[in-house]
Order: C-alpha cells, then structure tokens, then sequence
C-alpha cells in the first residue's frame, strides 16, 4: 500500500493540561456524549451517564456491543437482550433473541434499530413493529444508508443491501471473503467493508465498481468520516490510514498516513466540523492530527499502556472523550 505520509513537527504540541483524567474499572467499550454530557459502556454490563451518576445496568451480565447517537445508546448483551438507554436514565428492550448474543447493532432514522444475532438480522422501527432477514453468515457489520431506510449487512463474500420496506429483493455485493464492519459514505456514494484478510473493500453504489485497499499489517476495526464525506480515516496500521474519496474514490490514489508511531492505531475519530483527526493507540496514547498543515497535538502519553478502545467528538467539537481496555479514560476541553 503506497502512503501519502504526513510529516509531523518536530516537536509535537501538548494538549495534555487540558485532560480530565478518568478511571473505570473495566474495559471501555464505547464512549460518547448527550450534549456536553460524556457517557461511557463498560464490558460488565455498565452504562454510565455523565461523571458523576451511579451507574446504570441494562443488562444482567456482559455488554457485547453498543452503538449511540445524541438521543440514545442501544447495547446488546450476552444476555440476548437488545436495550435502548435515553440521556434521563430510562431503558426500553427493544429485541430479546433468548440468550443468543448480539453480534452487530446499527441505528437508522426516527428510533429505527437494527441488529443481528447469528445469521439472523432484524430491524424494528420506532412503533415496535419488527421485520427481519437471514443473512448469508453471521454478521458483524450493520450499517443504514445516510438517506431512507436501507441497511448494509456484512458477510460472508460481500454484503446486502436490504430495503425492508420495500418488496424488491436486497442487493447483492459481491467479493470473496469475511467481510467484517461495514460503512457508507456520507453522500452515499459508496459502501465499505473491513475484511478478515487485513484489508478493506469497496463499491460505487452507482455501478458496483470495485475498490480493493489493501497492505494493512492487521485487521481495520474503526472507521471514521471526515465532516465533509471526502476523506475516511482507518485503523489497523503503525499511522491513521485516511483515505481519499473525490470523485471516483481511492482507486489509484495513494491514503494519508497520520500520526505514525510505533504502536498500532486501534480507534479514529475525525472531528465534526474540521479536518482533524483524533487518533487512539494500542499502547494508550491519544494524539490529534490537522490536516492544514500535518501539526500533531498530544492529548495522552501512554498512561497505564492499554489500547484505547472508545473515542469520540462531542457536536460541536469542543470535546472529546476516550477511554481504554483497562479502564483508563480521559475528557479533552478545547480552549474556546
């Protein structure tokens, strides 16, 4: 994979006296924030909701998967159970697959939810009424297109897209492998997938033209979409790989490398209203990447080593928050 890399200064900038330092005693699993709120799901079953609230548990056991935007957090446990969480703390089950576990979780316009337990994948709109589809294989990449409801699902040889409310047969994409998450562009234009073989593939929703992004030395576990849809930021190497999508996409184009350091990146998150990209390492540092003029901003060194597994803008990018495997975590307030 030829890369685009951005030189650093030589001196990297510290945001690190603007930190809150945050301490959980369990793996991170998501974070996020309801306004300025910041919120937090820990792998034991925890739903914690601003800093200083007990905690909630939804769940009677584990946390598998979570997902959030700025009116909810839906999780799904080992318990089978899939629930929403509001800002005020009150819980709803949306689907209950009797023990089976939650693979995938996906939200959709007005309350819509999506999720996916085995092959089976069921959507449930915002009135309870529940539609659902056997995929291919288990699926553990859900993903609504930005405009009307349709749904990717990742799978085995490629991945649908299902139009519930409509009669005609899902849409087939095809390429050979385990397709694991699964995202569309902002303009809708184009759908992604990370797959088992350390690389990402894609089509042109259009004309189903393919895009192969490969040379990864390990497996792209988060994605992130730059404000203005242009660009896609990736995990899974030694830098964020950012790549471009003007036009036609990546194809024969070369991705940005950001923020290269020799540790592996493990979560991205651009910023909502700038290109910056807040980076997240396997060894517990954080630092943020502008793209003007390729300027690194150190938001934490390393602290106990753990990967960050949870990172996340508030609305107006004043904010962000991360946190790790071990439960070590941290609030970053931009100067206004």
């Amino acid at each position: 994979m030829p890369v685009s890399r951005e030189m650093p200064n030589a001196q990297i900038q510290t945001l690190t006296d603007r930190v809150t330092t945050l301490a959980f005693d369990q793996h991170v699993l998501k974070a996020g924030f309801f306004g300025d709120k910041p919120w937090f799901v820990l792998a034991d079953g925890a739903v914690q909701i601003g800093r200083e609230a007990p905690a909630l548990r939804p769940h009677g056991d584990s946390i598998l998967v979570a997902v959030a935007d700025q009116t909810r957090i839906v999780t799904g446990g080992d318990d089978g159970k899939v629930i929403e969480t509001k800002p005020d703390g009150t819980t709803l089950v949306l689907g209950d697959e009797k023990g089976k576990w939650i693979t995938a979780i996906a939200l959709g316009p007005d309350g819509t939810t999506a999720w996916s337990a085995g092959k089976t994948v069921r959507i449930r709109d915002a009135k309870g009424k529940i539609k659902e589809r056997i995929a291919p294989s288990t699926s553990q990449g859900l993903a609504f297109a930005p405009k009307g409801l349709r749904l990717a699902i990742a799978h085995i040889d490629g991945a649908t897209l299902w139009f519930p409310n409509m009669d005609a047969e899902p849409e087939k994409f095809e390429w050979k492998g385990p397709h694991l998450d699964v995202t569309f562009s902002p303009d809708n234009r184009f759908l992604v997938t990370s797959m088992q073989e350390n690389q990402l593939h894609g089509w042109r929703l259009a004309d189903k033209g393919h895009m192969r992004m490969s040379g990864y030395p390990s497996k792209t576990r988060s994605f992130a979409w730059s404000h203005d849809g242009l660009w896609l930021a990736t995990s899974g190497a030694e830098g964020a790989i950012v790549w471009p999508f003007a036009k036609d996409g990546p194809t024969g184009k070369a991705p940005r490398e950001c923020g290269i350091r020799p540790a592996k990146v493990s979560q991205v998150a651009f910023h909502p209203k700038a290109l910056v990209l807040a980076i997240g390492f396997e060894d517990g540092w954080v630092i943020l990447v502008r793209f003007t003029d390729a300027a690194e901003l150190l938001v934490r060194a390393g602290g106990d080593g753990s990967a960050i597994t949870a990172l996340a803008w508030n609305r107006d990018g004043k904010q962000l928050v991360f946190g790790s495997e071990s439960g070590g975590g941290g609030l970053l307030t931009l100067p206004v």
